[in-house]
């Protein structure tokens, strides 16, 4: 058990969250990786309540979720394996749906915590707690999730911000939408199926996305270099939340930087 010097509170990480610069009426997307932070009096409850404090009831709160079991690959599977999955495979259901792994355990307390809202994407689903919950995970479109009408696309319209809580900065889901938005040559598009429940019937509905699993054209970059390249310019803040380095990004501003970045380097390839 750590000692009592370097446990870290909901009222230390929520001071450390406002130096950084979140304040109340924020609608903040959150990435975490708690490892990060360091030993965490009461775990990822206290994280959640922390950011809550410091955005107070008029923010708003929202994270990318995912969906652990989405069965995203069936179309790649031998005809049998298909066939199975067709019959028996759960659909998405945003109340149980357990989050993607690799998104951290935050996330996947923050899906469950009471009154939190998720969209209705059975892949990309993301998850939001505040006054801009509703219209943030309304209507996610299932063409081009991470694009125009997405909880993305309206985080950068509500002039939200992007909290890296010792998250890794290749991790910033948010440069997918400048993916989307950018005008380059060659996106690669994945189409794939997933079930969800209509009318209390599963249907199996086809979807449509720009890849996200490796770089959307055929040409090497990371958003990592990305996000460092606007850091460069003096823009967003970094601060230490508990021990983990920490990143705060203007949603709109970075998703522009990053189009122009992209545009500029590959969009006549």
């Amino acid at each position: 058990m750590a000692d009592a010097t370097t446990w870290h509170t909901r009222q230390g990480l929520a001071a450390d969250m406002q130096q950084l610069g979140i304040v109340p009426g924020q609608t903040l997307m959150v990435h975490s990786a708690l490892r990060a932070i360091g030993p965490i009096m009461g775990g990822p409850p206290t994280v959640l309540n922390a950011l809550l404090d410091a955005l107070t009831p008029s923010g708003t709160l929202l994270m990318y979720v995912g969906w652990e079991n989405a069965p995203s690959e069936i179309l790649t599977l031998p005809a049998a394996e298909q066939a199975l999955l067709y019959a028996h495979h759960p659909p998405y259901d945003p109340r149980t749906a357990m989050a993607v792994r690799d998104h951290g355990i935050l996330v996947e307390c923050f899906r469950g915590w009471p009154d939190v809202l998720r969209s209705a994407h059975p892949d990309c689903s993301m998850a939001a707690l505040g006054p801009l919950a509703a219209s943030l995970t309304a209507d996610h479109p299932f063409r081009y999730g991470y694009g125009l009408g997405s909880p993305l696309h309206k985080l950068c319209e509500a002039d939200g911000r992007v909290l890296m809580l010792g998250a890794p900065l290749d991790t910033v889901t948010l440069l997918h939408y400048a993916e989307d938005r950018a005008v380059l040559p060659g996106k690669r598009v994945k189409h794939y199926q997933c079930p969800i429940l209509r009318d209390g019937e599963t249907v199996w509905v086809d979807l449509e996305e720009y890849e996200t699993s490796e770089t959307v054209i055929d040409a090497p970059y990371n958003f990592d270099v990305i996000a460092e390249a606007y850091l460069a310019t003096g823009r967003g803040r970094s601060g230490q939340v508990g021990a983990a380095q920490s990143y705060l990004f203007d949603a709109a501003d970075l998703a522009r930087f990053a189009i122009q970045w992209l545009e500029q380097r590959f969009g006549n390839v």
